[in-house]
């Protein structure tokens, strides 16, 4: 099968700060980032990104960049930075739960991406399993419409990936305190 290259969209939200590596890695058709002299994170070590309170996703830079990455294609590297926050929250947890959809969904993208369907089905619907383990609005993601989106790509392939946008809001709104005085 031919190897597409992935969708380039400059037209996407960005959440975090952090620089984008040089590259996209695409198994096969660029160097490995760690492995390869010639890669854009060799001699730098894996991703160890740091735990945060699963309510306030939104201040965790690691987080919001792995969502970049998954936004712009970088599938390998927002798996990446997707497992290492698995690891930090434990593979039983909710938020390990969560990640871990997100490491089979960035995984189903690449490997479309190189035309193994089979994987693709496999993973997009061992993701989708995982996402309805979580509540439909978590961690900035809508997961219900995230996992309807998913289903409908994965059957018909009319878009290169599904985007997942984060309701930056919805980690934002104030708490309203009851008025405790009597009148």
């Amino acid at each position: 099968m031919e190897v597409s290259d992935p969708p380039v969209l400059a037209d996407r939200p960005r959440y975090s700060t952090r620089t984008f590596p040089t590259y996209r890695f695409i198994p096969g058709r660029t160097p490995h980032p760690r492995r390869h002299p010639g890669g854009h994170s060799f001699g730098l070590s894996e991703p160890r990104p740091r735990r945060f309170n699963h309510n306030e996703w939104s201040a965790s830079e690691d987080y919001l960049y792995a969502m970049d990455l998954y936004n712009f294609a970088y599938w390998w590297e927002s798996h990446e930075v997707f497992e290492g926050l698995w690891h930090v929250f434990g593979r039983s947890t909710q938020e390990g739960n969560f990640f871990q959809a997100l490491i089979q969904l960035a995984a189903a993208n690449l490997k479309h991406v190189l035309g193994h369907e089979a994987a693709v089905k496999n993973l997009t619907q061992r993701g989708l399993e995982r996402l309805q383990k979580v509540p439909p609005r978590y961690m900035g993601v809508d997961t219900a419409a995230v996992a309807d989106h998913f289903t409908l790509w994965l059957n018909a392939r009319r878009d290169s990936y599904v985007f997942i946008p984060l309701d930056l809001t919805s980690s934002q709104r104030p708490i309203a305190i009851p008025d405790s005085r009597t009148d």
